[in-house]
């Protein structure tokens, strides 16, 4: 039978001239039958209309005669989602929605965005549907009287949850899930009569509804787990998938004279030929880049050689001013743009339909990150999606040939849930103690609920509440550490400076202190990193936001500059290394390389390459997935060891580490380490005893693997370096007021004294404990490694003694002269010098000196 609500909005569909597709029909059945759970679409399929109209029905339904009518009903659906910029696209939709069906709302939003008054506003009053952010739900848990503010909530959607789950985010929203869902429990319960023969049926249909909207990963089922946790009924739960049928092209584009390509970088502006014919082609172009310095580079090449474009091309990412970014956003919706150079700012699901083309320069690393991104192309149902793969280097085409794989065969990365975090489980006490304060036993149990801290003991948990109100064992004797205060059983914080100061400071986003950049009238341009800023003086000159700027001074935490112009400039850098090859990339690479080194791979950009494999085989040897390769190599800066893991740059480094600590047991050496996504180089000034280490059964063993990594790697400094979030997180340090923020170098000399205190004076300190485990699984992939190295033992060893550096070995040695070291040798001398001996007709130096300028750094000593 179709109720009132669905003939509705089904009439709606019909006067737009759309057809519901089956998985929004199925949304709609599993909502208004009381469900929760996960809805599995791709972007540009309609899962907003998905989830927010079958909410409509609803209301419709419990309301058949009054609804048009119906005002000031409190908050009944919170839509949170990853991106601020997000916000603004759905709120027009919805609002759309509303508008056209003659519902009497208007959809608001709650952000970092939101205008002051705005925010008091929503305090006395709020809409029926608030769009709003994790962080941004947590101040709401923080505000007196919080529990008022959802007494209504019928419905939470988790946009994008793909994006926060395997962060502290997606924690963060575990722990504001647990407590809607007890402050829904409570205000059921009380408003239905006992005796009621009806009771157990309502609180069934009247339970809060949680969903999720994701994107396609490895582990959705576990991904549903998270979101909805450990208490939740299954029998109440769905999974809504989309199978619609979405086009998508997918073409990498291959260099002319693939022997005359760069074999080492990370910017591509070489095609930057290529490109623009497929900008000229397209009605309007995304191109994507990785990094925020990719951008500005690519978007100065673009303004330099074709300055036609001026005007008709911007750039947004997440460090530009965000009425800049808005700006570029309405351009886009207004079809006023031809070419946008972005980053992963754009990725998620912000609808810009005159998109009908995306390039992707350098590898996503990912099959699933590479799909977000296809999928902002033909963002509308029915329409096709293009995607072009630019490649920064040779070898990249072969990953370009490995993403087609992956999306053919449906092979996604999953994304692992964050366990036990402390430091975000000590900021959400302190949150729910500043506004009302809370018990511990009523707080255990409703955090047990969640994924994140199922497994939480309660010895932990006391001593995190020991530790808010006392200090713990260490820091009792400060009283900046004594924040919350017990009275008759509830912690609660009663100090108002503590409770500005943390609300000020809620969040897990850590990142390095940013400058605001100002023109001198004082308008913004957005923001850069304190590092880079520190090291310009006045009169230097650098782009930023797609300007050639003049730095004038620093005053107040603001870089006030003006227009140059100057065609150079040094470009910002922010922080954050380069994305590593995720597994199930890097599986389906190896799966590539196999085929090639049989015969029989006929993809394009395999065809390709074809020359640069035939060297390696020539000089060395193309490793079959039964084999695995060490390449030996003298040269005058010492005895090189080149491996072939093909696992990934944080592999490769917490392998490299391994392996020369082990080689080191046979004989005493100090190694330089380099390493990219397809392996990593030792170097020693001797000769390395290589055959005697791999006739060690123990060699690439996982026996002992924590210790030998621990005894390989300065462990101590890698968890320093994780503390330093971890104490943001946990508010051991405050960061400073609005315009007043403490310098980095302070920030770190105090945690760095923190964590040395907790070290020697309580060394089970759980934080402690956390910045290990996370330097260990986040830093080195402790868990990759280890099943890397189960399969390296069943693989041939191939030793290769070679006279030149191989194209496999080419861009790990590149990576590598960055270091410190006493030379004469320009680098472009040194590179020239390397590659002479391939007669080459052309090389590209410049790209590859381009490139070594960004990656210093890349080898490490041991």
């Amino acid at each position: 039978m179709i109720t009132t609500g669905q003939q509705i909005i089904r009439q709606w569909y019909r006067e737009r001239n759309w057809q519901q597709f089956p998985f929004q029909q199925e949304m709609e059945e599993a909502y208004l039958g009381g469900f929760s759970g996960l809805l599995n679409a791709p972007t540009g399929s309609g899962k907003t209309f998905a989830l927010f109209l079958p909410f409509l029905a609803d209301f419709i339904n419990k309301n058949p005669e009054s609804w048009t009518a119906q005002k000031n009903n409190g908050l009944m659906m919170l839509w949170i989602t990853p991106l601020r910029a997000l916000t603004n696209d759905i709120k027009k939709a919805m609002q759309e929605v509303c508008d056209e069906i003659g519902l009497p709302w208007k959809i608001m939003t709650r952000t970092g965005d939101t205008p002051a008054a705005e925010k008091q506003a929503l305090k006395k009053n709020l809409p029926e549907v608030l769009l709003t952010t994790p962080e941004s739900l947590h101040l709401m848990l923080a505000q007196k009287e919080y529990p008022k503010l959802f007494q209504n909530l019928q419905v939470v959607v988790i946009d994008e949850w793909h994006e926060l789950l395997g962060t502290k985010r997606g924690v963060q929203v575990e722990l504001g899930l647990s407590k809607l869902k007890v402050l829904s429990r409570k205000s059921e319960v009380g408003s239905l009569r006992p005796g009621n023969k009806d009771l157990e049926l309502k609180t069934r249909n009247s339970r809060l509804h949680i969903w999720g909207i994701s994107a396609t990963i490895g582990n959705l089922e576990q991904a549903s787990e998270v979101l909805l946790g450990n208490d939740f009924p299954p029998d109440q739960t769905r999974m809504v998938r989309a199978f619609v049928d979405k086009k998508l092209v997918i073409k990498s584009v291959i260099p002319e004279n693939i022997e005359n390509y760069s074999w080492a970088g990370h910017i591509g502006v070489k095609l930057l030929p290529q490109v623009i014919e497929i900008v000229a082609k397209s009605k309007t172009t995304l191109i994507f880049t990785n990094t925020r310095s990719q951008a500005e580079i690519w978007y100065h090449a673009i303004l330099d050689n074709y300055p036609e474009y001026a005007g008709i091309m911007a750039m947004h990412h997440g460090s530009l001013d965000n009425e800049l970014r808005n700006w570029v956003e309405q351009a886009l919706h207004a079809e006023a743009l031809k070419v946008v150079v972005c980053t992963s700012s754009l990725d998620l699901g912000v609808d810009f339909r005159p998109v009908d083309t995306v390039v992707q320069v350098g590898s996503p690393k990912g099959v699933a990150r590479f799909m977000q991104r296809a999928g902002r192309s033909g963002h509308h149902p029915g329409a096709i999606s293009r995607a072009y793969f630019v490649p920064t280097h040779s070898l990249e085409l072969l990953e370009g040939a490995a993403l087609k794989e992956g999306i053919k065969k449906g092979i996604y990365e999953s994304r692992d849930p964050m366990l036990l975090t402390m430091d975000v489980l000590i900021q959400y006490m302190v949150t729910l103690a500043v506004s009302d304060g809370f018990r511990a036993d009523e707080l255990f149990k409703e955090v047990k609920t969640t994924y994140a801290f199922a497994d939480l003991a309660r010895n932990e948990f006391n001593e995190l509440l020991d530790f808010v109100t006392h200090g713990g064992s260490v820091l009792a004797q400060y009283d900046e550490f004594l924040k919350v205060e017990i009275e008759n059983g509830l912690y609660k914080v009663n100090n108002r400076r503590v409770a500005m100061r943390h609300r000020l400071s809620i969040g897990t986003i850590t990142s390095d202190i940013s400058i605001r950049v100002k023109w001198l009238s004082g308008k913004s341009l957005g923001t850069i990193e304190e590092s880079f800023i520190s090291k310009l003086k006045p009169g230097d000159n650098f782009w930023f936001a797609g300007q050639s700027l003049e730095f004038i001074k620093i005053k107040e935490m603001s870089a006030y500059v003006r227009k140059s112009n100057k065609k150079k400039g040094l470009i910002p850098s922010w922080m954050g290394g380069r994305m590593p090859l995720s597994s199930q990339l890097a599986a389906v690479f190896r799966d590539k390389l196999d085929e090639v080194a049989q015969g029989i791979a006929n993809d394009e950009e395999v065809v390709a390459l074809q020359p640069l494999f035939d060297l390696q085989s020539k000089l060395s040897h193309l490793p079959q997935s039964h084999e695995f390769l060490i390449e030996s190599y003298k040269s005058r800066e010492g005895h090189h060891l080149i491996f072939y893991p093909f696992e990934g740059r944080l592999v490769h480094e917490g392998m490299a580490s391994l392996l020369a600590y082990r080689i080191s047991k046979i004989k005493n050496a100090s190694f330089s380490i380099a390493m990219n996504d397809y392996g990593f180089e030792l170097l020693t000034d001797e000769d390395i005893p290589i055959e005697e280490a791999l006739e060690d059964a123990s060699f690439f063993s996982i026996d002992n693997l924590l210790d030998d990594i621990l005894h390989s790697l300065n462990a101590n400094e890698m968890a320093r370096r994780r503390f330093r979030d971890i104490a943001h997180i946990g508010g051991l340090v405050f960061t400073g007021y609005p315009g007043q923020p403490v310098k980095n170098k302070h920030l770190q000399a105090s945690t760095s004294l923190l964590f040395d205190v907790f070290s020697e004076y309580e060394p089970n300190n759980l934080l402690v404990r956390q910045a290990y485990n996370e330097a260990l699984a986040f830093q080195l992939e402790e868990f990759r490694l280890r099943m890397a190295l189960q399969r390296i033992i069943k693989q041939s060893i191939i030793l290769k003694q070679i006279d030149q550096p191989t194209p496999f070995a080419f861009p790990i040695m590149i990576d590598s002269l960055g270091r410190e070291r006493l030379t004469t040798e320009t680098m472009e001398e040194r590179i020239a010098r390397m590659v002479r001996p391939y007669k080459l007709d052309e090389f590209d130096q410049a790209e590859d000196n381009k490139v070594i300028k960004k990656e210093t750094g890349g080898r490490k000593g041991l």
